[in-house]
């Protein structure tokens, strides 16, 4: 039986909590909470998950963030990070900072036929591949390098190419959803279920109430990454997951 998972998510810009709009960086906010004592507060609510972002990373290219991300691992959670991992090295410095799953974005755009040697030799548990996509031209685009750069291949390529070379874990975020609290595109989800059904999507972006949450699991996605909403109080880690 698949575990339904819900996923708190930390973003981390210049080692603070931060959330943006629609993935734009001159749309921040800033939260006061200090990552690791937040990561602390959600693992005693019970969540099982952390999601961690490197927003410097997803642009520049490094892992700027690494060790706050190490911090927060080392108190136990199991943590999926990503942002900024371009090389095999990158991949291996995470899972050494305790990262259980690091999740490939703009590499796993850019370059499948690397990241397909990847999950042979460290296998499909231990990465996410990471299609957030943008409607664009009745197509879902693939913008890479933190949102900005949008690239040839679509979701609609790379999610089944992915699926046929093992691949367990894909996330999933509607970018013009991302930080709006406009609620999760099930549509979206819906086609993901039926197109790649062997993957365990996680749904991300847009996520305002508990009610998004159900709508998303009978969608067909196995999990919910929960930023904006949690960090603001509409609802508790402990109401997600007692959906």
């Amino acid at each position: 039986m698949t575990i339904f998972e819900v996923i708190p998510a930390i973003d981390l810009r210049g080692g603070q909590v931060v959330r943006l709009k629609q993935g734009d960086y001159a749309q921040q906010t800033t939260y006061a909470a200090d990552p690791r004592e937040l990561a602390q507060r959600y693992a005693a609510a019970g969540a099982r998950w952390l999601h961690l972002v490197d927003l410097d990373g997803a642009r520049s290219g490094s892992l700027d963030n690494l060790a706050v991300i190490q911090a927060i691992a080392a108190d136990g959670m199991q943590i999926q990070a990503g942002g900024g991992v371009r090389e095999e090295t990158d991949l291996q410095r995470l899972f050494e900072a305790g990262v259980r799953r690091v999740v490939l974005g703009s590499v796993a755009i850019r370059d499948p036929e690397l990241v397909a040697g990847w999950l042979a030799k460290y296998g499909a548990e231990r990465l996410t591949i990471a299609l957030d996509t943008r409607h664009i031209d009745d197509r879902w685009a693939l913008p890479s390098a933190g949102w900005t750069e949008v690239e040839a291949r679509t979701l609609d390529e790379l999610a089944p190419w992915y699926a046929a070379r093992g691949a367990r874990h894909l996330l999933c975020t509607d970018i013009d959803r991302d930080g709006m609290l406009a609620g999760f595109n099930l549509e979206l989800y819906r086609h993901l279920a039926d197109r790649v059904p062997q993957l365990a999507v996680q749904a991300s972006g847009g996520v305002r109430s508990l009610d998004d949450i159900r709508a998303a699991r009978e969608a067909g996605a196995q999990g919910v990454i929960l930023g904006r909403a949690l960090l603001e109080g509409r609802f508790t880690v402990q109401e997600a997951l007692a959906c």
